[in-house]
C-alpha cells in the first residue's frame, strides 16, 4: 500500500506550502513511503481529489485544500486531523499501516507521566538558569561595592591632602604676613650678639679689653699722675 499526498507545488500560500512540507518530513522521518501528486499542473490529480474527499471534510464552499492524504484509494484525512494523528502518537493508525515491529504506542496515562517529568526537568533547568543569573547579578553587585568603597577611600585621601595642603598655606601667609609687618629690631640682633660668647664680635670685644687693661697696669707703674690725670678728664 501507497499513502498517496496531494499538494499544490506552486501555490502562492504560505501555509499552504509549510503544512505540506510537515506532512513530507514527517513521513520521511517515519521511513514511510509515499507519492506526491501535484493538483497545480495535473487537472486529473485535482478532479480525483475533490471526488473523493468525503463531504464533510470539505469547506463551505467544496474546494477541499491541500494536503489531503489517502492510502490507495481509501481517504485518510487532511491536515488537521494527520497533526492530531501525530500529537496522539497514533500516525500509523490514521495512514492505516501496521505499526514497525518495536513500535510502541504510549498510553495516555504514560504520556502524562512523560509530561510531567518533562516539565519538572524544564522547572529544574530554569529554576537553576535562574539561581544562575541570581548568583551572576549577586557577583556583580559584589564587585562594584568594592569598586565603590575603593573609590571613596581615594577621595577621602585626596580630600585630605588637599586640606592639608591649604592648611599649610595658609600658615605660611600668615608667617610671611606676620614677618612683614613685625621685621626684626636691631636692638634684638645685638642682644643676640652679646648673648653668644662665641660671636666674632664678643671674641674682638674681649681682646680689646685685655689689651687696654694691659696698658693702663704699665702705664700705672711708670706714672700714677697721668693715670688720674686721664681719669679726670
Amino acid at each position: 500500500m501507497v499513502i498517496k499526498v496531494f499538494l499544490a507545488s506552486s501555490s502562492g500560500s504560505t501555509a499552504i506550502k509549510k503544512k505540506q512540507q510537515d506532512v513530507l518530513g514527517f513521513l520521511e522521518a517515519l521511513k514511510i513511503e509515499y507519492a506526491q501528486l501535484d493538483i497545480a499542473s495535473n487537472e486529473e490529480n485535482r478532479m480525483w481529489m475533490r471526488e473523493n474527499v468525503p463531504g464533510d471534510m470539505k469547506p463551505s464552499n467544496g474546494i477541499p485544500l491541500p494536503p489531503q492524504i489517502f492510502n490507495e484509494e481509501n481517504y485518510c484525512g487532511d491536515y488537521e486531523t494527520f497533526f492530531n494523528a501525530k500529537e496522539e502518537n497514533s500516525v500509523y493508525e490514521f495512514l492505516g499501516l501496521t505499526p514497525p515491529p518495536g513500535f510502541k504506542k504510549v498510553s495516555p496515562t504514560e504520556e502524562e507521566v512523560q509530561d510531567g517529568e518533562e516539565e519538572g526537568e524544564y522547572d529544574r533547568e530554569e529554576e537553576e538558569l535562574r539561581q544562575l543569573e541570581c548568583n551572576n547579578i549577586s557577583g556583580a553587585l559584589h564587585d562594584r561595592n568594592k569598586k565603590s568603597q575603593s573609590v571613596r577611600k581615594s577621595l577621602k585621601k585626596s580630600q585630605s591632602m588637599r586640606r592639608m595642603k591649604r592648611l599649610g598655606g595658609r600658615r605660611r601667609e600668615k608667617k610671611q604676613k606676620r614677618q612683614r609687618t613685625n621685621p626684626p629690631s636691631q636692638s634684638s640682633t645685638t642682644v643676640q650678639h652679646e648673648v653668644s660668647p662665641s660671636h666674632p664680635l664678643w671674641q674682638s670685644l674681649l681682646k680689646t679689653t685685655s689689651k687696654t687693661c694691659t696698658i693702663v697696669q704699665e702705664m700705672s707703674h711708670h706714672n700714677p699722675g697721668e693715670i688720674v690725670q686721664m681719669t679726670e678728664f
